[in-house]
């Protein structure tokens, strides 16, 4: 027979989930405050975001800036910015991750973008 009729110890599950809210929300905080960065051109355009993506910085080279081709310079744009959320998402993928998978499995989770 098992102790306590083969409940678990739901002051235990509590504790544990408790902490790990805590860890997810501390991940979170890190994310927002760590920047990474992407570019396009060659480096002729520099975009900075967030670990949580959003955009913190734009770096144009001057040589990027072509008044007769302002398309260009757009694409370039929004080719650094993508980089730089795909190096964010990469991030959040490595802090997030790990803890997602403590929660069952990383799936479903409310505020993942995984």
């Amino acid at each position: 027979m098992i102790p306590g009729g083969g409940q678990p110890n739901m002051q235990q599950l509590l504790q544990q989930a408790q902490k790990m809210q805590q860890d997810l929300a501390a991940a979170q905080e890190e994310l927002a405050r760590t920047e990474v960065d992407g570019q396009a051109g060659g480096g002729l355009v520099k975009a900075t975001v967030t670990g949580s993506g959003e955009l913190r910085a734009l770096k144009i080279d001057p040589k990027a800036v072509d008044p007769e081709d302002t398309e260009t310079l757009a694409d370039l744009i929004v080719a650094a910015v993508q980089a730089a959320n795909e190096n964010a998402q990469t991030l959040q993928q490595q802090k997030l991750g790990p803890l997602a998978q403590g929660l069952g499995g990383g799936s479903g989770i409310p505020g993942l973008p995984f």
